[in-house]
């Protein structure tokens, strides 16, 4: 079969490989589709430290499950399940969290290994009828802005700023709008992928300029209740701060890069506004399930932002359209 493996930074190569075995307690799938994300892109140009090459990439996974075909999609992060935070619901903080495509092969593969502990954690959903697998693909980045938004409370009659108008800041638009926020303003410096994302999903403004000025002129000088960072940007973190509004909630959804991971932030904001300002990070096994319950249900389109379809010989080109932000959502079809 062929494989998409990480060799180093900038060299992942489409090689041959043996189809797999599943052992005890494990399962087999055909991979149908494998979408890409600016994770993906981060690892080709800079390596990641729970990569131990030569590694098959890929973690937002649908797929088949060979002998049966039966229709599933696969969690990315895995709990251990057993620590204390496991064990208090709180699987998104595991500290023994490991992820499929960095400590074991991922789904830019014609076929791979379910590890037994992704069953374990009940990590395998089945995919609904009328479901498709680029959408079902989807549901893994869904399941990480459910995350968020739950953490950050998102919910009727707010007003909602997403900053970064990438796949996920798209995803974080209509999940606000399936949680019944009033209005929803979408944020991005690229003028030109504001406007391309603005176009599938209709936030109630596009600012791709002076965003804390902007959102409090649309607010009537009040702020946003809730400002999702949904890029790696110091600077997003700093204004979002600026544009809550009192005792808003502010989600640091996007990690910064690991050398310049501090920001400037206003205490006296946070005190006197009193804000709530929280992380995010990735989902649990439950937010999967939810999130392809949301896709089959209609509540959060997915289709229309899948842009592109490539075949696995091509994965190097969805990566470069996700670096260059010149897609909202690639998806590999091995």
């Amino acid at each position: 079969m062929k494989v998409a493996r990480f060799h180093a930074p900038g060299d992942i190569r489409i090689e041959d490989a043996p189809e797999p075995e599943a052992g005890p307690g494990e399962l087999k799938i055909r991979v149908r589709n494998c979408s890409t994300c600016g994770t993906d892109a981060k690892i080709f140009t800079f390596g990641h430290h729970h990569i131990r090459p030569p590694r098959v990439m890929g973690h937002e996974i649908a797929g088949e499950v060979v002998g049966t075909g039966a229709r599933v999609q696969v969690i990315a992060a895995i709990p251990c399940g057993t620590c204390q935070e496991c064990v208090r619901d709180r699987r998104t903080v595991c500290p023994n969290q490991e992820s499929m495509g960095y400590h074991y092969d991922g789904g830019f593969a014609e076929y791979m290994i379910i590890p037994a502990k992704v069953l374990a954690v009940d990590g395998v959903n089945a995919i609904p009828s009328g479901v498709g697998f680029a959408e079902a693909s989807v549901a893994e980045p869904l399941a990480c802005v459910l995350n968020g938004q739950s953490l950050a409370r998102v919910g009727a009659g707010d007003d909602v700023v997403v900053m970064g108008a990438g796949p996920i800041g798209c995803l974080h638009v209509r999940l606000a709008r399936a949680r019944g926020a009033s209005r929803v303003f979408l944020v991005d410096v690229n003028a030109e992928r504001l406007a391309m994302a603005a176009e599938l999903v209709r936030p109630d403004a596009a600012i791709d300029a002076d965003p804390a000025e902007q959102v409090l002129k649309l607010t009537g000088g009040r702020g946003a209740d809730v400002v999702i960072t949904a890029a790696a940007s110091g600077a997003a973190q700093e204004q979002a701060v600026r544009m809550a509004a009192r005792q808003g909630r502010i989600s640091f959804f996007g990690g910064l890069p690991k050398d310049d991971p501090v920001i400037a932030l206003d205490s006296n904001l946070v005190h006197y506004r009193e804000l709530t300002i929280v992380g995010a990070n990735g989902s649990s096994p439950a937010h999967n399930a939810e999130a392809l319950r949301l896709v089959a249900d209609g509540a959060v389109v997915v289709s229309d932002l899948v842009t592109h379809r490539l075949p696995l010989p091509q994965v190097l080109d969805g990566i470069d359209l996700v670096r260059r932000g010149a897609a909202i959502k690639v998806t590999i079809e091995p």
